[in-house]
């Protein structure tokens, strides 16, 4: 049985990689899950999967050495996934400090410390791999032709890709210096289930389904790849199992649109799928949207060349955007219960209601208050 550290994964990619290696490895393998619960951090988002044996649930933040080591020190840690990092461009812009800290930091702490856990005087144990999640941010900006490749230069543009470039750089300096086993992913825009509503699509979703106005920078012509969180899942999977060691991989998912083009799919989407009598349907419409002024900074396009992982190891996006995005946007209809919590903050209580009482040794109030958190939200549905 291998042993995935996953960091990061309460959050919108790393929660979908959870659900992705359990429904397609089932009992072969066991995951540790390792989050701080930021913001962006929801156990909501793994409720199917946190009564598993094979799953563990570590609530440690990267940043913190004493307690990333214990976590070593109790589980022989064959794979370290990580995706734990601070990932908002606009939150980067008002508060870059914490962008450096995680991102560079708490790479540079897992590092050390995974090194020091799977070294040999002959090198390394057999089967360790460290994979690191990055963005095709760090390339900078496109102009209308063109696409990044894995020689692309790094030409990040805010601090949340410098933070990012900072800690591929780490990774691939551990490879060149110390032969540390390691490969790097860059992806394209993510979209699917469980991402946080500040997000360009989720974010269109919730606001037009509450007749909210849909705020665009700029004018909207910003072009993004956007890949389907299922796909890029697959593609992490691929590489950590076949990626060559000390190589990077692109992972785009081939679907190119301007920003304007994706809310205008979105409200069109909502309203093919929205019955007659739902009453939200009538006011879902392009009047709500409206532009405001541009991010500083603001990339203008990227696209992603794929031939790299499509040649080596053979993957391919699976979803156009047109069937990815009917997938996400029915999640969102139907999980409704799921955003208004996000929002409202509630889910924010989640790891005290399961978790608190287990780490004070409590069995029996944790069973207790998870009975009434259990009721509390069935008579919420109720109302």
């Amino acid at each position: 049985m291998k042993t995935y550290l996953i960091t990061g994964g309460a959050g919108f990619i790393g929660s979908n990689f959870i659900h992705y290696m359990f429904k397609k490895y089932g009992q072969d393998i066991k995951i540790i899950n390792m989050d701080c619960l930021t913001y962006a951090g929801n156990l909501n988002n793994l409720k199917e999967v946190e009564n598993k044996d094979n799953y563990i649930f570590e609530k440690v933040d990267i940043c913190d050495k004493e307690n990333v080591e214990k976590v070593f020190k109790q589980h022989d840690i064959d794979y370290v996934v990580h995706f734990a990092a601070e990932s908002h461009v606009d939150r980067s812009i008002k508060d870059p400090e914490i962008f450096v800290k995680t991102n560079v930091l708490g790479t540079q702490i897992l590092l050390n410390i995974a090194k020091k856990y799977w070294e040999t005087e002959d090198g390394y144990k057999a089967g360790k791999k460290f994979m690191h999640i990055s963005t095709d941010e760090v390339y900078g900006s496109l102009g209308p032709t063109g696409y990044f490749t894995e020689e692309t230069p790094l030409d990040p543009r805010s601090p949340y890709s410098a933070g990012k470039a900072a800690s591929d750089l780490l990774v691939k300096a551990y490879w060149d210096t110390y032969k540390f086993p390691m490969n790097i992913t860059r992806c394209s825009n993510n979209y699917g289930p469980y991402q946080f509503p500040e997000k360009l699509i989720p974010l269109m979703i919730n606001n037009a389904l509450n007749g909210r106005d849909l705020p665009v920078y700029g004018d909207g012509q910003n072009v993004r790849d956007w890949l389907y969180v299922e796909d890029h899942c697959r593609a992490i999977d691929m590489v950590i199992q076949s990626g060559k060691l000390g190589e990077v991989y692109n992972v785009g998912g081939h679907n190119e649109k301007q920003n304007i083009e994706i809310v205008k799919i979105i409200i069109n989407t909502l309203r093919e799928l929205l019955g007659d009598k739902d009453e939200r349907k009538q006011y879902i419409a392009e009047n709500l949207i409206k532009f405001v002024e541009d991010r500083k900074g603001h990339d203008r396009r990227y696209a992603v060349d794929n031939t790299k992982i499509s040649i080596q190891l053979g993957w391919e996006p699976k979803y156009p955007f047109e069937e990815g995005i009917r997938e996400t946007i029915t999640w969102y209809i139907h999980n409704y219960d799921w955003v208004h919590r996000v929002i409202s903050g509630e889910y924010k209580n989640y790891y005290e209601i399961m978790y608190g009482n287990i780490m004070k040794g409590n069995l029996n109030e944790v069973t207790e208050v998870k009975r009434t958190y259990l009721l509390s939200r069935l008579a919420s549905f109720r109302k």
